[in-house]
């Protein structure tokens, strides 16, 4: 097995001086640098992460939860592909542990990353409570940062997006297009997201005078089937809608196979909108009108923070992130911006 006293022999240097080289600490020439690689490349040497861990209290590692409710769908994908890119950035390799189903589990895979001996965690919870959450963190020493919610007693540890207000802000947009009967497709119950969103669109409502129905409002769960299912109940119930707001783009897609399955169309008969921008809503007929969630903002925030962290720094609480309402073509003028105009 090839050493790193036997690199240090080939680039005529010492042992020393080929760990300063490997772990990019201390000052070294570029000439005894390139030396020193040069010999490691020639002789295939790879060095003992697990001796080089415990010598430097760092595995160049960054690990990330997510609830496996997650994995199917382009939010994750986007959620993955940010973490992952930013990760090799840092010059860090990426350590995925799956959160199940339950808060037990989100735990354990937290617990999971701490033995991998991870330099810092990413946590996207989905059944941890912030109660939890902020109990949990104080016992952790290791750098953490929290996605998608917004904590109490350690605000520092977490970076969101503006969830309710982006939803506030769509639906208003939807009323002053003219429409005040507008459906609302939740997300998966318990979901953070989820709930702020629903807060969203009742504060809109509010803020206009508008009396919420319980017939306009229904159960989904994030999938496509979920969102063709609850506009299906919606039609079943006979109310009267122009505008539907479905919690993700997912649901939206399925609520259009419901309503071209009885003859109505986008946007002549409903209005759409939804949330996420995934990549297809613009290649859709019509185009979807979403709302776009700053993952790669979130993220990179989040990374910066856990960098800072990383080196001892201190850092401060930062804002909710505001989506950006996409204005495509699923949304037309509702009956009451008709009558206006006549």
């Amino acid at each position: 097995m090839i050493t790193m006293l036997d690199v240090a022999r080939r680039a005529g240097v010492s042992k020393a001086t080929v760990s300063r080289v490997l772990a990019g600490r201390g000052y070294v020439s570029k000439t005894v640098r390139d030396k020193v690689m040069s010999a490691v490349e020639e002789m295939g040497y790879r060095p003992n992460l697990l001796a080089r861990n415990l010598a430097t209290n760092r595995s160049q590692s960054i690990g990330l939860m997510v609830p496996n409710t997650l994995y199917n769908g382009p939010f994750f994908s986007e959620l993955l592909y940010q973490v992952a890119t930013l990760t090799e950035q840092l010059g860090s390799q990426l350590v995925l542990a799956d959160g199940k189903h339950t808060a037990d589990q989100e735990r354990q895979a937290i617990n999971f990353l701490i033995d991998s001996r991870c330099d810092a965690l990413i946590i996207y919870p989905r059944s941890l409570s912030v109660e939890e959450i902020d109990t949990l963190i104080p016992t952790i020493s290791k750098p953490m940062l929290i996605l998608n919610r917004s904590l109490k007693t350690f605000p520092h540890y977490a970076v969101c997006a503006d969830h309710e207000n982006d939803t506030f802000q769509a639906v208003d947009y939807l009323i002053g297009q003219g429409h005040r009967d507008i459906a609302f497709i939740k997300g998966m119950a318990g979901s953070h997201t989820g709930l702020s969103r629903l807060n969203g669109y009742l504060s809109a409502l509010k803020r206009h005078e508008i009396t919420p129905h319980q017939a306009l409002m229904l159960e989904g769960g994030w999938t496509n089937e979920s969102g063709r299912l609850a506009a299906c109940e919606l039609l079943r119930r006979n109310v009267r809608f122009s505008a539907i707001v479905a919690s993700n783009d997912d649901m939206a897609i399925g609520a259009v196979c419901a309503l071209r399955a009885v003859g109505l169309k986008v946007p002549d008969d409903v209005s759409l909108l939804s949330f996420d921008d995934i990549p297809v809503a613009a290649y859709l007929t019509p185009a979807l009108t979403t709302v776009r969630v700053p993952v790669a903002k979130m993220v990179s925030s989040a990374m910066m923070q856990l960098a800072k962290m990383l080196d001892g720094e201190q850092v401060e609480p930062l804002a909710l992130m505001p989506g950006e309402l996409i204005r495509r073509q699923s949304v037309g003028i509702g009956p009451y911006g008709k009558a206006q105009e006549r």
